[in-house]
């Protein structure tokens, strides 16, 4: 048995010394004078939260930053469209734990395409990025000219170009000393580390081959208004767009497929055959996406994993993960290894917790020690196992590690050149083949 004791925040370091461990050298000196000036500037160790992309999983994970820290305020909100800011700052201003610290004014919300940029340039110390997947890459790399620390939600990108974007963004955030903590929280899941642990220390023998399924019913979806231009539509319902989200498969089923990462210490495979297609959601109303895959990945050694993914109304749900090994058997979600035989042999039994909690107390805590998170590498590699999978499915031909992470596929326009609300599509080759 394995106990993971909850994290403490250590003791608030002084504003100053906060900002002096954000960046190194001259550099740092010139940032730190540069935050200080800006709005929202304090003489305290106030740590300024900004949210960008105010739909649920957004306004949660605010909720999470404030409660991780008692000394951070919610500073500036942005989102493409000003009614998800107003929605989600309701939402948070009616939680009493919150009072007085929630200080956003009609001058730092920021809408539109633009609205990251422009609430860096306002001023926040950490910043929550919680938009549509294909916006990922800029904002993390506008976060780290910035000198600003970064909770990042999955997947971090919907092409291969992204994913080197997120990979550069994320060593530069190592260099500046930025915090980096990536959205993918079953890492953060106490009984998950636990039974990794167990894994990586030998419990189950040499893995073998691993098994993982994310098959789940409908998500929502927004029908169309009369008034809203194909690009307001497209951003709105952003799950069943390609060039939005990277398909299901690498927006809501990364978890598996990271969790099947983790077990092989994020060393990638070497190849991926995948099938899928749309057997359900044909209509117009569900976009360009598909509703079902499944794939094997073969590594180095020999271990080959099993995946699939639904999203089909009406279907059998199954979210599960099993690693195999020579010993024994990991039941992932079960936090439970058994022998050749069936015996158990290992089982989690320690202190659960809140892991979408745990993200953002571990992050707080890490830039109040000086000693910033960075999970840039492995976010970035679970990403491209699902878009291996994308890719795969896509041509119907087996693809290679080295193909998928040099592949020179766009799936859309940088979101910085795009400018305000409202505007139509820009053409992109091959996004319409799939419909």
């Amino acid at each position: 048995m394995t106990d993971i004791p909850a994290t403490t925040p250590s003791a608030p370091a002084n504003r100053r010394d906060f900002l002096k461990t954000s960046a190194v050298g001259a550099t740092a000196v010139a940032l730190a004078s540069q935050i200080a000036t800006r709005a929202y500037a304090a003489a305290d160790d106030t740590l300024r939260i900004g949210l960008v992309g105010c739909g649920g999983r957004g306004t949660g994970a605010a909720a999470q930053a404030l409660s991780a820290d008692k000394n951070t305020k919610l500073v500036a909100m942005a989102d493409a469209f000003g009614d998800n800011i107003e929605n989600s700052l309701k939402n948070l201003q009616s939680n009493d734990s919150f009072a007085g610290r929630i200080t956003v004014d009609d001058a730092h919300k920021f809408t539109g395409f633009d609205g990251c940029k422009n609430m860096l340039a306002a001023g926040v110390d950490v910043i929550l990025l919680c938009s549509p997947p294909h916006f990922r890459p800029e904002h993390m790399k506008l976060a780290v000219d910035a000198g600003v620390h970064m909770f990042v939600e999955k997947p971090i990108a919907v092409d291969a170009p992204g994913v080197r974007s997120v990979l550069e963004t994320s060593k530069k955030a190592a260099e500046r000393n930025l915090a980096v903590v990536s959205g993918l929280c079953w890492r953060y899941d106490y009984g998950m580390r636990a039974t990794f642990e167990q894994i990586h220390q030998g419990t189950i023998g040499d893995i073998v081959a691993m098994q993982c399924s994310y098959d789940t019913r409908g998500l929502w979806r927004k029908p169309r208004k009369p008034e809203w231009s194909d690009m307001e539509w497209q951003v709105r319902n952003w799950l069943y767009f390609t060039w939005l989200s990277g398909d299901h498969g690498n927006e809501q089923a990364i978890h598996s497929l990271d969790k099947m990462a983790w077990a092989m210490k994020d060393v990638p495979p070497v190849v991926c055959s995948a099938t899928g297609g749309r057997q359900v959601r044909v209509s117009p109303d569900f976009g360009n996406i598909y509703d079902h895959f499944a794939a094997t990945y073969e590594y180095a050694n020999g271990v080959k994993m099993f995946f699939r993914s639904r999203q089909q109304d009406g279907t059998q749900v199954d979210v599960s993960d099993h690693v195999l090994g020579t010993k024994g058997r990991a039941d992932i979600f079960k936090h439970r290894i058994v022998d050749n035989e069936g015996k158990v042999i290992w089982k989690y039994e320690g202190p659960r917790n809140n892991m979408y909690q745990t993200e953002h107390d571990e992050l707080f805590a890490s830039i109040r020690k000086g000693q910033p998170i960075n999970n840039g590498e492995y976010m970035c590699y679970s990403t491209m196992l699902a878009l291996m999978c994308r890719m795969s499915a896509y041509t119907g031909q087996k693809i290679t590690w080295e193909q998928a992470m040099n592949s020179q596929e766009v799936l859309g326009p940088k979101a910085y050149e795009w400018g305000p609300l409202p505007v139509e599509p820009v053409a992109m080759p091959g996004l319409t083949q799939f419909i």
